[in-house]
């Protein structure tokens, strides 16, 4: 198994186990993420997205296959099924995810999932009405963005 298989088998068992910290550790120091919901995030903003999801998400439930992993990329599938906090709605959402690697670390990943799916098991009747409109993914976007800053927030 390439090193770097090694590298993203390890961050998917530390989110099955709910491990932020180990997920922490996978990523250098200038990684970036991105997925439907949270755009853009620099190294300290994914790292509190990982503790804010795995400490405030109590039922979390994560399958992954087909890693695949060369010296600088690599690929992973997983399902999650959780409850949505925001709302208490069950949610299943499958995620391919697509990984720049460096130094044995993860240096940008990119999520991709069916937003529109997303939203209507999260968010019920106004996810599935609205789910697929620009102006409802960028309200989502930036209602989760308000979260995980306050989340980052040293007095929270």
């Amino acid at each position: 198994m390439h090193a770097n298989e090694k590298l993203l088998t390890s961050f998917y068992e530390a989110l099955q186990n709910r491990d932020h910290v180990t997920m922490q550790a996978c990523y250098a120091d200038q990684a970036s993420f991105s997925d439907p919901v949270f755009t853009c995030l620099n190294a300290a903003e994914v790292r509190a997205m990982w503790e804010m999801l795995l400490t405030r998400g109590k039922d979390l439930a994560l399958t992954f296959r087909n890693i695949r992993a060369d010296d600088r990329s690599g690929s992973a599938e997983c399902t999650a099924t959780y409850t949505f906090t925001a709302t208490g709605r069950k949610v299943t959402n499958h995620i391919r995810s697509e990984f720049e690697l460096a130094d044995g670390k993860i240096l940008r990943q990119r999520d991709s999932f069916d937003f529109h799916r997303w939203a209507r098991q999260a968010l019920g009747l106004s996810g599935l009405l609205l789910g697929w409109t620009g102006f409802f993914q960028n309200k989502v976007r930036a209602g989760a963005m308000k979260s995980l800053k306050q989340f980052m927030q040293p007095n929270r």
